[in-house]
């Protein structure tokens, strides 16, 4: 079970890293692969937020794919990382939903509603794997 659900921490914290890194790193290409709005698409304080955020989820949320990829390993360490990561990713997508949700409501610009809704239920997945990393790194550390 530990192997299945360190492919899937790997696999879905890559697809955030990975994207906020892509992000970071070629604006334009993240637009055109969808993984960000347009800056012309969206209110200039939502695109400094999401450029910011983009700087400092590439910067850290590569601790949760070290915890899966320790988790398969079946190494001692990776609770460790599991409970940091774990934390890092509640954060993120609690944060992202919240942000998104109240900018909508105040109908800020912020994307096309379809590109919002798959947002926040990315969001909502990896705000979920991070809730069963931290219990499942809690419940390792424990025995």
């Amino acid at each position: 079970m530990n192997t299945i659900w360190g492919i899937t921490v790997v696999a879905l914290s890559m697809l955030a890293w990975a994207g906020q890194t892509i992000a970071l790193l070629a604006p334009a290409a993240a637009v055109r692969w969808k993984l960000m709005e347009a800056e012309e698409d969206v209110e200039p304080t939502f695109w400094a937020d999401i450029r910011a955020e983009a700087l400092w989820d590439a910067l850290t949320l590569w601790v949760m794919v070290v915890a899966g990829v320790l988790l398969i390993a079946d190494a001692d360490a990776w609770p460790y990382f599991g409970l940091v990561g774990g934390g890092m990713y509640l954060y993120f997508g609690g944060r992202g939903i919240s942000a998104r949700v109240t900018m909508t409501r105040r109908g800020l610009r912020i994307g096309a509603p379809e590109s919002v809704r798959i947002g926040i239920v990315f969001l909502t997945i990896w705000t979920l794997m991070a809730l069963v990393t931290i219990i499942a790194a809690a419940v390792a550390l424990e025995s």
